[in-house]
């Protein structure tokens, strides 16, 4: 049963996020937008009360932990308390090894990895007072495959796959469970705040590459998100990622 239920959603204002975000709250959830960009927060904020859903956007960086506490306190003086956690909020960096600066790697760790730490251990505090609650991490298949010049964000996605089952164990005597989620391709463009929104510009081959038919849309993510975040149907499930790539890591390619 997820009426009712408090949802933190970080990065929210735009893409995966806005997708989840706007599911949870379709599903009577009560939503709280972190997001550290305030015009796609404002933005969707307002689009998603004006559809009658009962949400709010608290700005947030979620690499400071005194903006995490705070976007924690705002969230229990709003709703009185939080049940659930989806880490989404996440950067990249996307240049050669011998180029990148060491605070640009340590920036993407910071937002990536950091982040979604600093997010469950305030919001598990919460989550314990009131008897439980779900942490949902967002990774992405570069955890496990990778393009060139992408390197801390590769690992800070794999540090969170990690991470889901260090604190699916450490928490789960506080009826907590903590799950990740890996996805592959998902088009966003029409996700975006109104000054970047386009329409995808996708190739039939595209679609094709993937067993599935076709790319990935925010929607098939927040859809499991919402799946996971609910404990009738998926109270077994913690400590696990779960690939959603339209079958793309399981493929073999050959080269004539």
């Amino acid at each position: 049963m997820l009426e009712g239920k408090v949802a933190i959603v970080t990065g929210g204002g735009q893409g995966i996020g806005a997708a989840i975000a706007q599911l949870f709250a379709e599903n009577g959830m009560k939503v709280v937008i972190a997001e550290i960009d305030e015009e796609a927060g404002v933005e969707r904020e307002e689009l998603l009360r004006g559809m009658g859903l009962d949400v709010k956007f608290v700005k947030t960086d979620v690499s400071d932990e005194e903006s995490v506490k705070m976007m924690v306190k705002k969230t229990v003086e709003y709703y009185g308390g939080v049940d659930v956690l989806v880490n989404n909020a996440a950067i990249t960096s996307v240049k050669s090894i011998f180029e990148r600066s060491l605070e640009e790697w340590e920036r993407v760790i910071r937002v990536n990895l950091t982040g979604p730490y600093l997010c469950s251990r305030y919001c598990a505090e919460e989550m314990a007072k009131r008897g439980g609650g779900v942490i949902v991490n967002i990774a992405s298949t570069r955890a496990f495959m990778s393009e060139p010049d992408t390197e801390p964000y590769s690992a800070s996605k794999g540090g969170l796959v990690a991470l889901t089952h260090s604190l699916a164990i450490s928490l789960a005597k506080y009826h907590i469970r903590v799950v990740c989620v890996s996805p592959g391709w998902i088009e966003t463009s029409e996700w975006k705040k109104k000054s970047l929104r386009k329409k995808p510009e996708l190739r039939p081959i595209d679609h094709l590459q993937h067993p599935a038919g076709r790319v990935g849309t925010p929607m098939d993510i927040a859809q499991l998100c919402l799946f996971l975040v609910d404990d009738e149907k998926a109270g077994f499930i913690t400590g696990v990622n779960i690939t959603v790539d339209g079958g793309m890591t399981v493929k073999m390619i050959y080269v004539d």
